[in-house]
């Protein structure tokens, strides 16, 4: 299993998820190696070079790195993605 290295705060954008969603995507960082605490969930990042920022959708995770800030803006590049679960019921499952 690849662990998230990173530093200060990793940004989770949640935009409107259902809590299924997001309570898993939270666990399955955890299981990637962030700390709850570290978590920052929000639709608007205030996020500086070198902070990842972890995309939520439905079928997986996209884990990025920023590389750049102009603004309010940011530019980031994928770093790996977590896969995401479901069993037949539709029921997210934790596979790793």
């Amino acid at each position: 299993m690849q662990k998230i290295e990173y530093e200060g705060t990793v940004w989770v954008l949640n935009y409107n998820n259902p809590e299924p969603l997001l309570d898993h995507s939270i666990h399955m960082l955890e299981r990637h190696g962030v700390k709850r605490e570290d978590m920052e969930i929000t639709e608007t990042p205030k996020a500086k070079v070198g902070e990842i920022v972890i995309e939520i959708w439905p079928y997986e995770l996209v884990v990025a790195r920023v590389r750049t800030t102009r603004n309010d803006s940011f530019i980031s590049g994928t770093e790996f993605t977590i896969e995401l679960k479901l069993d037949e019921d539709g029921n997210y499952v934790d596979y790793l």
